[in-house]
This record gives C-alpha cells, structure tokens and sequence, in this order.
C-alpha cells in the first residue's frame, strides 16, 4: 500500500464514528508504517494505527468491508 493512497481526510470507522487522518509516519525503530489520526468527537482523542491495519477489510457482526473508508 502507498503512502500517497491515504489521503489527509475525514474517515468513517466501520462502527460509525468519525476521524481525521493527519498522515502516515515510519515507526523509527522498525520501520512500521503507522496512521496517525484523531477522532472527530468528544475531546478528539488521537491514535496511530499500522497502516496494514488501517486499511484491511473486517468481518463483524453482520458487517463486511473496510475498516476505514473515506468520506467525500
């Protein structure tokens, strides 16, 4: 996966709450791509998530797609 096909945007979790991504960094010691993003509720929490896992499909509770997918 490119850097570049994650694009500085809103994101909508499969469970329905909504986030911004800031960009992808480089774990400084693995070397693990990581997204970085933060809610767009409450106190606007921020996370890192692998990029593998940011963008890998799931499969829960009735539910089959992406884990994240773009709001345009």
């Amino acid at each position: 996966m490119s850097v570049k096909q994650i694009p500085k945007w809103k994101y909508r979790h499969f469970k329905g709450k909504h986030y911004w991504v800031d960009g992808v960094v480089e774990h400084s010691e693995t070397g693990e791509l990581l997204v970085i993003y933060h809610a767009l509720y409450g106190e606007g929490k921020g996370y890192a998530r692998p990029l593998k896992m940011f963008t890998e499909r799931v499969e829960r509770d009735g539910y089959k797609g992406p884990r994240f997918y773009l709001i345009k």
